[in-house]
């Protein structure tokens, strides 16, 4: 088995981090097997290189290696892209093409950003790794394909499960294997170290002297976050090289050429923030319609008591907090108690001295019972028939009215039979 440092020269990857090292020794473990592997990490930290040496170190490695960007693919096209099509298949289609599944036949595909595939496309992927079966589109004849796939995303996967835009059984199949490679921020001993490379390469490229840092720019480069991981460096380093004159590079410059040098600390941004916010509101809607639902149950339940025992002044000190609660000037300062009105003319019950009719307390508890069973499944079947009829049985509408997905609503739909 080759070593992980003879690995790391070989695809010219610099570094002695613990953590890197360790997602390179699990590359060379995994790659005699055909289990198929999952790459994970920040943008821009060098995924690429582990399907490399998978496939490099592979018994694969004389069959072809196919690399697809499947965010660079638009939806329409990526599963003619993937497995092909037969002529005729779709407009445009004037022959027969063979997709990277087939092509790729014996070899490795490697599937960079593969969270963003199409939720369609997910499942013909499922297939290819379950029984290595495909059919092409516009075709019904089953195709079968030889074919070891790494994929890479950079993607929270459990977040994209959680939202329904990735497949759960996908991803356990896709991640036998997972190998993480850590942002560059966490490899502090590294950065001076690719900074180097970066800007002897760029040297040799432009034909002029290797630009060098001071040491406090040695500082100011490895305290820096680098959001971007390698792939910002790299781009760093190319600017200083063409732009300064002076080889020497101190703080002041460096700082110049970092983004954001002000603050360094992330920033938190909602993936979906239209989404979140009408989940936020729903959620609050249901908390106001319970409370509301609760208030009325005690002022029933007060009103009844009243009924009953015609002891108007103990009842009123007793439940003293829910007439303070419930009659109020304004929403920031509450009523004086000795202020407010008496219960028998705020509730407008009848006086003790006046029996409650025996058919009156039975019609009264039945309507207090009634307002309990008010349910979580009633209110939900009424915003669901409210937003269809508002957007005329629109289900797409709808779904997103409230906020949740249209398989999701379709299903609400034949349960509730509307």
């Amino acid at each position: 088995m080759e070593s992980v440092q003879a690995t790391k020269q070989r695809f010219g990857i610099i570094g002695n981090d613990q953590k890197l090292n360790r997602a390179v020794e699990k590359a060379i473990q995994v790659a005699p097997t055909d289990i198929s592997v999952l790459v994970t990490g920040e943008s821009g930290v060098g995924k690429e290189s582990i399907p490399k040496i998978i496939h490099s170190l592979s018994h694969r490695k004389h069959g072809k290696y196919i690399a697809v960007n499947c965010g660079a693919i638009p939806e329409g096209t990526i599963d003619s892209e993937l497995f092909g099509h037969e002529k005729g298949a779709f407009t445009g289609a004037t022959q027969t093409r063979s997709g990277y599944f087939e092509v790729a036949s014996g070899g490795t595909i490697f599937l960079d950003e593969v969270g963003e595939l199409p939720l369609t496309t997910q499942v013909r992927l499922l297939r290819v790794l379950e029984n290595g079966e495909f059919i092409k589109v516009g075709s019904s004849k089953v195709q079968k394909t030889d074919v070891r796939i790494v994929a890479a995303t950079n993607v929270n996967m459990f977040e994209a499960i959680k939202k329904e835009k990735f497949r759960e059984d996908l991803y356990y199949r896709l991640s036998t294997v997972e190998i993480l490679l850590p942002p560059l921020r966490d490899r502090e001993g590294d950065i001076h170290l690719l900074f180097r490379k970066f800007a002897s390469d760029f040297a040799t490229k432009y034909k002029m002297p290797t630009i060098r840092l001071t040491e406090d720019a040695v500082a100011l480069l490895e305290k820096y976050h680098w959001s971007g991981n390698i792939r910002q460096l790299r781009n760093i380093a190319e600017q200083i090289s063409v732009l300064e004159q002076d080889r020497t590079i101190d703080s002041h410059t460096l700082h110049s050429y970092l983004p954001n040098m002000g603050s360094n600390l992330p920033a938190v941004i909602s993936s979906d923030k239209k989404e979140s916010d009408f989940s936020n509101e729903r959620e609050i809607l249901y908390k106001v319609l319970f409370d509301m639902k609760g208030d009325l149950n005690d002022l029933k339940k007060l009103t009844m008591e009243l009924m009953q025992s015609g002891n108007t002044q103990d009842v009123q000190k007793e439940h003293e907090g829910l007439i303070r609660k419930i009659y109020r000037e304004d929403k920031k300062e509450e009523l004086q108690f000795e202020d407010a009105p008496t219960t028998t003319e705020v509730l407008q019950i009848p006086s003790p001295s006046t029996p409650l009719k025996e058919e009156d307390k039975y019609h009264f508890a039945e309507e207090i019972e009634e307002e309990e069973t008010l349910s979580l499944h009633d209110k939900e079947l009424e915003l669901i028939k409210k937003s269809l009829e508002r957007h005329r049985g629109k289900r797409k509408a709808a779904a997103e009215e409230l906020g949740i997905s249209e398989r999701t609503l379709y299903r609400k739909i034949k349960q509730y039979d509307l």
